[in-house]
């Protein structure tokens, strides 16, 4: 696989040794074990899979050095590159400026970039429409992209279903840019509508079926369909790609859900199969590793969770997510959100709030805590939350100490 030059300060010598280690031991990815970092009164269960992906790496590489090489020139970047905060501020403080915020609220006037101005797009990807402005600006929309490489492959397999006269459902967050690239593409191929969830999945169930009249359809899904979209005729054949992002396991149960609706409307149809498409290579690898990472990581006892990452990661809060089904979980995005052995700041992502919790650690002899992070958070930042937890124990010494051991 391609290596990329990503900033040393993102590195972590501990984290990459233990990582080269599993990799060595498990080179066909089945062992979805965690590993046990031992400090005796503190142990940590440390995911298999956790960290930058494929994706995020492609996209601060080329991001970094676009900065590197073009010295005086005005650089942008469309939105925030990645959704980690120590990242985006690095590029803000190297003078990259945002167009635009996470929700696509404008924070440059289009007018005031210039033929000459660097535009680089996320790792995200970003819609026709925008390109289309850009190229008007006399930018080439392109030239500096860091779109993930399996975004991309969202995108070109929504193209080809759709080129087959399937409608495309997308299982993502309708405000995420994520989405809304894959949306804008996906729409100009083919009828499009996006679901968030399983319950808006099987809102479009109903209308699948025909148990929920046409006309409740602009209302219930509300910016989240194409310019002309037909219920009665839009539906009949489709198929679902996703957000790569979202839980995988939930991506294939609406997959499913949705394949089981055709399959029972058009049960008599002898080609009834041929009404839903296949799109199951359409999954994340990284999305998928992480959160099997994760599952893995839970089939082992321990007191607490800790998963790190930016607040606005939707991997991340997925990550969460599972964590929360089976214990208590505090999402934190540094080592400086543990202020104590007795206080942490964390977010709620259910509630867009940050919490200020005591007692977080438990009073007992040994303590186990499970430690992931989001696809979009650097390795260094792992590390710190480690020798942030082992100063708690009087055990700061002992990180080295272990680094030193998994080379």
């Amino acid at each position: 696989m391609k290596t990329f030059n990503v900033p040393i300060i993102y590195r972590s010598p501990l984290i990459t040794a233990i990582k080269n280690r599993r990799k060595q031991q498990d080179r066909m990815k089945k062992d979805f074990s965690p590993t046990l970092l031992d400090f005796g009164t503190l142990k940590i269960m440390l995911a298999r899979h956790f960290g930058f992906c494929y994706g995020v790496e492609n996209a601060i590489d080329i991001a970094f050095r676009t900065v590197d090489e073009n010295p005086g020139k005005r650089i942008f970047l469309l939105s925030e590159m990645i959704h980690n905060p120590h990242v985006n501020d690095d590029l803000l403080e190297k003078g990259v400026q945002f167009i635009m915020d996470t929700s696509g609220n404008q924070l440059v006037p289009w007018e005031a970039l210039q033929p000459d101005d660097i535009v680089i797009i996320p790792a995200f990807g970003t819609t026709l429409e925008i390109e289309a402005r850009l190229s008007a600006l006399g930018i080439s929309p392109l030239q500096y992209n860091t779109t993930c490489p399996f975004v991309e492959k969202v995108w070109n397999r929504a193209e080809q279903i759709g080129q087959k006269a399937y409608t495309v459902v997308v299982h993502g967050k309708p405000g995420h840019e994520e989405t809304r690239a894959t949306f804008s593409h996906s729409r100009h191929t083919t009828p499009t509508v996006v679901v968030k969830d399983m319950a808006e999945a099987q809102l479009l169930g109903e209308f699948i079926s025909g148990k929920r009249p046409a006309a409740e359809f602009a209302e219930l899904f509300k910016g989240q369909y194409s310019p002309g979209f037909n219920v009665e005729t839009d539906l009949q054949r489709v198929g679902v790609v996703n957000q790569t992002t979202m839980l995988a396991t939930e991506t294939q149960a609406i997959a499913d859900y949705i394949r089981g609706v055709i399959l029972e409307k058009y049960q008599h149809e002898a080609n009834a199969g041929e009404r839903f498409a296949d799109t199951r290579d359409t999954l994340c690898y990284a999305t998928n590793d992480n959160q099997s990472a994760v599952t893995g990581m839970l089939q082992v006892p321990a007191d607490l969770a800790i998963v790190v990452g930016g607040y606005n990661s939707s991997n991340t809060s997925h990550l969460v997510e599972l964590c929360e089904e089976k214990m208590p979980t505090f999402f934190i995005s540094s080592d400086e959100k543990l202020l104590s052995a007795n206080e942490i700041r964390h977010w709620d992502f259910h509630h867009k709030q940050e919490l200020h919790s005591f007692s977080f650690l438990p009073d007992q002899d040994v303590v186990t805590i499970m430690l992931t992070s989001g696809a979009s958070c650097p390795d260094a930042l792992v590390e710190g939350v480690i020798r942030k937890l082992l100063s708690f124990y009087g055990l700061e010494h002992k990180a080295d100490e272990l680094a030193e051991s998994w080379k």
